[in-house]
């Protein structure tokens, strides 16, 4: 439901942002507002959580079908994991020791 009206948002505003992540964003936001989930759901989730795997498998397939691409471009695909997951740490580093400083400027009551 939230995924559903995340994309609506994304797609209605023109947001660079996926629907998923709004979706992600307003149920936060939601549970913020009026607490944690009831045990329906919890046990729901539960039971949905146990073909988690099932997920995996069209990626599965897709690298399979896929291998001569891949191993065509494993170098820049190695190149593009690696410089990307370098920025991402360094991007959270820099907002944590940022934050960090902010918190440690005001002063405490």
């Amino acid at each position: 439901m939230y995924q559903l009206v995340g994309t609506i948002i994304q797609q209605g505003l023109g947001l660079p942002v996926p629907g998923p992540v709004i979706g992600l964003v307003l149920a936060l936001a939601w549970f913020l507002k009026f607490g944690p989930p009831s045990e329906d759901l919890r046990q729901t989730a539960q039971g949905l959580l146990k073909y988690l795997g099932l997920l995996f498998v069209p990626a599965g397939v897709g690298i399979v079908n896929e291998f001569g691409a891949l191993r065509e471009n494993a170098v820049a695909i190695l190149v593009a994991i690696a410089v990307s997951t370098t920025l991402g740490l360094l991007v959270t580093g820099v907002t944590m020791q940022w934050f960090l400083s902010r918190r440690e400027a005001k002063p405490h009551a």
